[in-house]
């Protein structure tokens, strides 16, 4: 192991402040609070413990009605089983499809309560995010749109109909525009619909609009090879990648595609090839994907041009117009390290760029032009068609809708109230279109300022169908009948226009069955019933092309320099950095509360965004993390409290959009964070994510809840890694094993494990930290949300939680030369480890011993189990555990209004597992190794007279991880895959020293550092 390392999660700890000394001497943030004993909301409450009936049974009736209903509907077939009808108990799978991956949706008698990735999924390989765990949640919403409106009056659809089609036929006779507004549209029938709608009322014009605009990269792409197409990037096939603030394993486009790509060069069989790809990260704030880099270099919004044209100038041996070092030694320094290993890397290279402007693109393309990246790792010919937003699109229709030019504009997916950088241009613009229709399913911001709501179905209540990359075409089918008075926005849009098929239904079975299926040589009925249960077909893809680049760049580099020199900061002023968290994203899951209180895989804080600084910026501002400060631009300010972020680049400020909406639902209005898009800026004809900020200081001061330091190992070693040169040489370089476990006495007895024993391997070097699984336990497991204030009272209820550690990067593992740092500005140094944390089902368990009432004990199958019925609450067993995995019920969260918790809400007690019991107050809890399916594995296999196999068992963890870096298994079974991972050389176990004999095994962390820097 690296003993050399010093580990902390964050500066409280590692200066051992007053406060987290005081914290970390009582296991719990206070005494169980008797006031609530006495008043008769005591530890048994009022409720009994397991009251699912009665959840179920309180104001439900809409959506047992839409699970249970005998209408004419056309029958969406369950994923490879045929089932008569629903059988209690027993769970039915359905093939879907969800952000252009193939899912699969678990329903129980009627309502999904679970989604998961397809195995054949061809981008993630069964790989969810967060955000796709979580959306099973908004269904359930009871905040959405339950009937259509007119005038925020209810109507019946035939009269809203007869009303929208009149309204249409007057403005298309008057000549008026009409403009329909959506996100990026990836459905292939939708796309058709929209077509159709637009033959019909030839005024009209569908108008891409993204939040989150990748315009620069598509408009670059014309400029440069005549193709205006989103490029499917092939991370796998990269050596040497080299990112400049692209967030590629995060929010970056298609996150979890990049990661199961990215991972493949670096997980525990690349290793053993004694292979491994070299990551190199430039970016302003600690990104999900810096993280993860080998090497990460701060770097300025308005220098990352300038360090594009240097890295150029380095690879090519020209000197563009303008060329000028930057003001950082070890950044100029990095760039040739960089360039050097990119030009090794000739057609295994790979160089991407997270800037929305076309002059930075068309220098990436260049760059990767010269490294032979097109037909490599860069594919043209077989493109993304996700993010095709346009800017000057929308731009253009602001200034018609303003010139009093648009008659009727309709949103789907769409909400420029909140989310474009000029809210007040939209709004304005909008107060001159008559008709102003909106097919969301919640009253948000743009619906708002709309006369007339057609709510849209949940995505779970739809048909339809995706085609996110070339050739790859996924298919949407209904799980649950509608649970209100809804309608799916293409059948509106097909009515509205007259068309000839009404049925949204024979719509897409049309657009299949004639377009898509005779691609890949099916046809009929047949066909179509084969698509249903497998999810989705995939095309030959097209021979890639090796593309040329030749511009000229004199004019681009002038530009680019150009527009650096105007995003430069004054000395007072700061360079402002916007970007999405993993979770909230551009904020159209901030109703979602199992995101709101998944913690921020960087800085763990949860239900709040912050400005996060350098420690340099707060030590000479006089700053402490929670101070409310001011960001001006634009003519608009925002108030947020400052958070301290090591490897954030000095005169620089990074903060999350996505927060702040004021409406769209219960979460949302009870004010979650501050709107920063309109901080965005328009620049070289498109919105970027970067501008110039005055700050001042407010006088007040907010209690971010950030859970990176609840728990303590008081300095013990918890995380290893190992540089890679010195894995080759000594594979169990790490582990600190050399081969063997050390042997510790012990005074316990081994328990028997005589049919199976249930351990785990977590793989650190594949762990990207990006909390899918989090949500997925939650999912599966009826976790509960206890919401802000029990957060900041370190009471969150997660039974896996993230472990985020910074260390210093020592002299050898920097890509700089420099021989000596400042102290403030080893903290713009650092690298980081994510470590998955659960209970470790320990042999030798603390928790087992302490327990007078044996409510936590073992089990002949390796594992431990509580039985909360007999829990008292004690407490013992939380004290005595090394891990701090287990979670205690202050409060009965689930049903008690008292607490911001978001999920006792009627309808969405329905999202409950009826597998797994809902803990009520007064009792312990923690990771069972969803005991629920390994007892559902074993039924299965009886009943068909067989042994369990390896795989047949997934825990929620595992199934939805992209990385694969969570494998489960029997551990009796030598060839199960979860005893080859144990098996590694770089296998450890945490706290091994206490010989408590944990369950599960953590592979080391290894970092691609050359020979050169080791």
């Amino acid at each position: 192991m690296d003993s050399n390392k010093k580990y902390w999660k964050g500066l409280e700890e590692l200066n051992k402040s007053p406060e987290f000394v005081e914290k970390n001497k009582h296991e719990f943030a206070e005494p169980i609070p008797i006031e609530d004993v006495l008043s008769g909301d005591g530890l048994l409450g009022k409720t009994p413990r397991r009251d699912f009936l009665k959840a179920v049974g309180f104001g439900v009736g809409a959506v047992t009605l839409a699970a249970c209903q005998k209408v004419p509907v056309h029958k969406s077939i369950p994923y490879l089983i045929k089932p008569e009808e629903i059988t209690p108990g027993v769970a039915n799978y359905y093939a879907s499809t969800l952000e252009g991956h193939a899912i699969l949706v678990k329903t129980r008698e009627g309502r999904p309560i679970k989604v998961e990735g397809n195995p054949n999924d061809v981008l993630a390989k069964g790989g969810l995010s967060a955000t796709a765990q979580a959306s099973v949640l908004d269904l359930y919403d009871v905040s959405r749109v339950k009937a259509p409106l007119h005038e925020g009056s209810e109507k019946e659809w035939s009269d809203l109909d007869d009303l929208v089609k009149l309204e249409l036929a007057k403005i298309a006779d008057s000549g008026k525009k009409i403009r329909l507004i959506t996100s990026t549209v990836t459905s292939p029938s939708t796309l058709g619909v929209i077509a159709d709608f637009v033959a019909a009322f030839p005024t009209s014009k569908h108008i891409n609009y993204d939040a989150v605009s990748y315009t620069g990269i598509i408009q670059a792409n014309q400029n440069s090879f005549g193709k205006a197409v989103l490029p499917h990037y092939s991370f796998d096939k990269a050596d040497v990648i080299v990112s400049f603030g692209a967030d590629f394993l995060g929010t970056w486009i298609s996150g979890e595609e990049f990661t199961r790509q990215y991972v493949t060069n670096r997980n525990d069989k690349s290793l053993k090839a004694k292979k491994m790809s070299r990551h190199i990260q430039f970016e302003t704030g600690m990104s999900l994907t810096g993280t993860n880099a080998d090497v990460r270099i701060p770097l300025k919004p308005s220098e990352e041009g300038v360090a594009l044209i240097n890295l150029y100038n380095a690879i090519t041996g020209t000197t563009l117009p303008g060329s000028k070092k930057l003001e950082s030694n070890s950044t100029n320094n990095a760039i040739t390290i960089a360039a050097k290993e990119l030009a090794a890397a000739k057609g295994k290279a790979l160089v991407v760029a997270g800037s929305n402007d076309v002059a930075v693109q068309i220098l990436v393309n260049a760059i990767n032009g010269a490294l032979g990246s097109y037909g490599t790792t860069i594919d043209l010919d077989n493109p993304s068609n996700q993010c095709q937003g346009n800017d000057a699109d929308f731009a253009e229709f602001i200034n018609e809708a303003k010139r009093g030019e648009v008659g009727a504009v309709l949103f789907l997916n769409a909400n420029p109230v909140y989310d474009y950088f000029n809210a007040k241009s939209v709004t304005d613009a909008l107060a001159k279109v008559p008709l102003k229709i909106s097919f969301a399913a919640n009253l948000d911001e743009t619906t708002a300022v709309c006369n007339v709501v057609a709510p849209n179905h949940h995505y779970l209540e739809s048909w339809g169908d995706d085609n996110a990359i070339y050739g790859y075409f996924t298919v949407l089918q209904p799980t649950i009948n509608p649970v209100y008075n809804t309608r799916q926005a293409e059948e509106s849009l097909l009515r509205w226009s007259s068309n000839p098929v009404t049925s949204y239904y024979t719509y897409v079975t049309n657009i299949w069955t004639t377009g898509i299926l005779p691609l890949v040589g099916v046809t009929g009925t047949k066909g179509w019933e084969t698509l249903l249960q497998t999810g989705f077909v995939k095309t030959a893809s097209a021979p890639l092309t090796a593309y040329t680049f030749s511009r000229d760049l004199n004019a681009v580099a002038q530009t680019i320099i150009s527009q650096s020199a105007k995003q430069v900061a004054g000395e007072k002023d700061f360079e402002l950095h916007l970007y999405q968290n993993n979770a909230i994203r551009d904020g159209r899951h901030a109703n979602n509360p199992w995101l709101q209180e998944l913690p921020d895989a960087v800085s763990k804080v949860t239900w709040d965004n912050y400005a996060a600084m350098s420690l340099t910026d707060l030590k000479r501002l006089g700053f402490q993390e929670g101070d409310v400060i001011t960001l001006d631009a634009n003519g608009t300010s925002i108030a947020l409290p400052v958070l301290l972020q090591p490897g954030q680049a000095e005169g620089t400020i990074s903060v999350a959009v996505g927060y702040g909406r004021t409406k769209g639902g219960k979460v949302i209005e009870s004010g979650v964070g501050k709107n920063a898009f309109p901080l965005y800026s328009f620049r070289n004809g498109t919105l970027q994510n970067n501008n110039v900020v005055k700050i001042s200081a407010t006088g007040d001061q907010i209690i971010l809840a950030q859970t990176q330091t609840h728990h303590s190992y008081e300095g013990r070693n918890v995380v290893r890694e190992a540089k890679f040169v010195e894995y080759q040489k000594n594979p169990f370089k790490g582990s600190g094993k050399d081969g063997e476990h050390k042997v510790y006495e012990t005074l316990w007895e081994n328990y028997d494990t005589p049919t199976y024993n249930w351990v785990m391997a977590i793989d650190l070097n594949a762990c990207t930290g990006c909390g899918a699984c989090v949500v997925a336990c939650n999912a599966e497991n009826n976790i509960p949300v206890v919401g802000r204030d029990e957060v900041r009272k370190r009471r969150e209820m997660h039974w896996i939680r993230i472990d985020r550690y910074y260390s210093f990067n020592e002299k050898g593992e920097s890509i700089t030369e420099e021989k000596e740092i400042d102290k403030l500005e080893d903290f713009n140094n650092v690298s980081v480890v994510h470590q998955p944390m659960l209970c470790q089902h320990c042999d030798h368990a603390p928790c087992e011993t302490v327990c007078p009432v044996l409510a936590t004990v073992h089990s002949s199958e390796g594992l431990n189990h509580m039985a909360y019925n007999r829990c008292v609450g004690t407490r013992y067993c939380a004290n005595n555990c090394p891990f701090k995995v287990r979670r205690f019920n202050w409060f009965n969260y689930w049903n008690d209004s008292r607490f911001e918790n978001y999920l006792q809400e009627q309808h969405t007690q329905l999202v409950l597992n009826p597998d797994v019991t809902t803990r009520f107050r007064g009792v312990m809890e923690k990771c069972s190794m969803c005991v629920q399916r390994i007892q559902a594995g074993k039924l299965q296999a009886k009943m068909e007279k067989r042994p369990v196999k390896d795989g047949d068992i997934q825990v929620a963890c595992a199934q939805t991880c992209s990385a694969n870096a969570i494998v489960f298994g029997n551990g009796n079974d030598p060839n199960s895959e979860v005893s080859k991972a144990l098996r590694s050389e770089r296998t450890y176990y945490v706290l091994e020293e206490l010989n408590v004999v944990p369950g599960i095994g953590y592979q080391v962390k290894v970092r691609n550092t050359t020979e050169s820097e080791a």
